[in-house]
């Protein structure tokens, strides 16, 4: 049995788990996207999609991972935020996984408010702190999901034309 068609439909679970994980910060979103689409293309002995098409994928693979750690850090320097409201925003998030689609939304600016509030900050400057640190996430996600679907429609026309 030919156990190429079995490597396809990894890659295409693994590409699909990668874009889910561009929302959800316990998987590596880009990274597994990357890992499906260098399966599919080994599957194929890279001959529907060669190397110079892949080592794009991986410098866009390499850019999204500044991408998370930017568009959190740059909202929340805008807004002044502490140590502890950046760090409340992941845990936030990450706790914001068990609550669901609201917990997901919610979560970093609960996390990025308490650590304000436990450093000292009045509630409205915490306030304002919260927001501008999840506005970052939220930023830091849709230009991840831009970048999932990039490097998607780029592997698909290397893989047609």
């Amino acid at each position: 049995m030919d156990p190429t068609p079995i490597y396809y439909v990894l890659a295409g679970l693994l590409i699909l788990v990668g874009i889910a994980g561009t929302v959800l910060p316990a998987l590596p979103g880009l990274p597994l996207v990357f890992a499906g689409m260098l399966l599919a293309a080994w599957a194929g002995n890279f001959q529907e999609v060669g190397w110079v098409p892949m080592l794009v994928l991986g410098l866009l693979t390499l850019l999204s991972l500044g991408i998370d750690f930017l568009a959190t850090s740059l909202g929340a320097k805008r807004v002044g935020a502490s140590k502890l409201a950046v760090a409340g925003a992941v845990l936030g998030t990450f706790a914001g996984l068990f609550f669901g689609p609201v917990g997901l939304f919610a979560g970093p600016f609960v996390g990025a408010l308490g650590g304000e509030l436990i450093h000292g900050r009045e509630v409205r400057k915490a306030t304002k702190v919260g927001f501008g640190t999840w506005l970052g996430i939220v930023f830091g996600i849709v230009l991840k999901l831009g970048l999932a679907f990039a490097m998607v429609g780029l592997f698909a026309f290397a893989w047609f034309f």
